[in-house]
């Protein structure tokens, strides 16, 4: 069946906890599930548009699953859902999102909205989101004197200045641009007659 909802792929060991998320998201989305990371590797594709993947799965983990998808160059954006606090390790890591357990349903349902926002921007736009919301995670669990003492934590300030200053150039220099300017007068035209 063909359909135009998105689809997300719920990776994730525990069977009752598995179809517990299936069942509060297929309305909104089509859903495959697996049960653990073999299955998950052998169930996305293309057509996969976000992934829930917990991090402790026998077999295959979830950290060998995640840069299995990122090896491939698989278009999904991925939210680790796991029972793991996070810890500076998860700097490095391919993922969009982190979600730690227990996740409510309004949980589930805003981290793959905002995902699936997050895929309709450039990968510069997507790499500043997804360092972005690894800082914040940092942010909430760890001190500031473990924040400090970081060598991750301090690639991860450098590399979200850097990304910033290029955003900023980016749009600075969209505006500069004669077309952009000459969209804006528009929308500010167009905005004034309908008043």
């Amino acid at each position: 069946m063909v359909t135009d909802r998105p689809s997300v792929l719920i990776a994730e060991d525990e069977p009752d906890l598995a179809n517990l998320y299936t069942s509060r998201l297929e309305e909104r989305y089509d859903v495959r599930t697996a049960y653990d990371g073999n299955e998950a590797l052998e169930s996305i594709d293309e057509g996969i548009d976000v992934v829930l993947l917990d991090r402790r799965m026998p077999g295959l983990s979830g950290d060998l699953v995640l840069e299995t998808i990122r090896e491939r160059g698989l278009d999904c954006r991925v939210a680790m859902v796991t029972a793991i606090e996070p810890d500076f390790d998860i700097v490095e890591m391919g993922f969009d999102d982190y979600l730690v357990k227990p996740v409510s349903k309004a949980e589930l349902i805003a981290v793959i909205d905002q995902l699936l926002l997050r895929s309709t921007y450039d990968e510069q736009l997507q790499e500043f989101f997804a360092l972005a919301s690894k800082k914040v995670l940092l942010d909430r669990q760890k001190t500031e004197a473990e924040r400090r003492t970081s060598e991750e934590y301090a690639r991860l300030e450098d590399r979200l200045a850097v990304l910033r200053v290029r955003l900023d150039e980016t749009v600075s220099n969209l505006l500069k641009s004669e077309d952009s300017q000459q969209l804006c007068r528009n929308l500010i035209r167009e905005s004034i007659a309908d008043e």
